[in-house]
């Protein structure tokens, strides 16, 4: 993803994607980008680098839960699911952004003439 792109991201938008995708089953890291961007129809493309340390956050909050798995390919991976307490952070997460999207909405509609 162009680096332009990702900080058009609002605060909190990977988060909430990630919880999102979770709540389908758990999965590893490189997984999870993977689905994101295929979700997105490849519009998003989420780094490493934004990735992993989102990740290091969310376990750290108490949203997400690993353990070690094995990947597709055998290779050891660690494997997150969410939580209750994610659950309950992506409905929240999910309201406010419903908001903020109607808010910008109105501010987009064409002005009356």
């Amino acid at each position: 993803m162009e680096h332009t792109q990702q900080r058009d991201l609002f605060p909190g938008a990977l988060e909430m994607m990630v919880l999102q995708t979770l709540r389908r089953g758990p999965m590893h890291g490189y997984a999870l980008a993977q689905v994101i961007k295929r979700n997105s129809g490849d519009l998003l493309e989420i780094e490493e680098g934004s990735l992993y340390p989102a990740l290091q956050r969310m376990l750290k909050a108490g949203w997400l839960a690993a353990e070690l798995g094995l990947s597709a390919r055998n290779r050891q991976v660690r494997v997150y699911k969410i939580t209750p307490a994610g659950r309950k952070q992506l409905e929240r997460k999910v309201s406010s952004f419903d908001r903020m999207l109607k808010g910008i909405a109105r501010v987009m509609r064409p002005a009356e003439s």
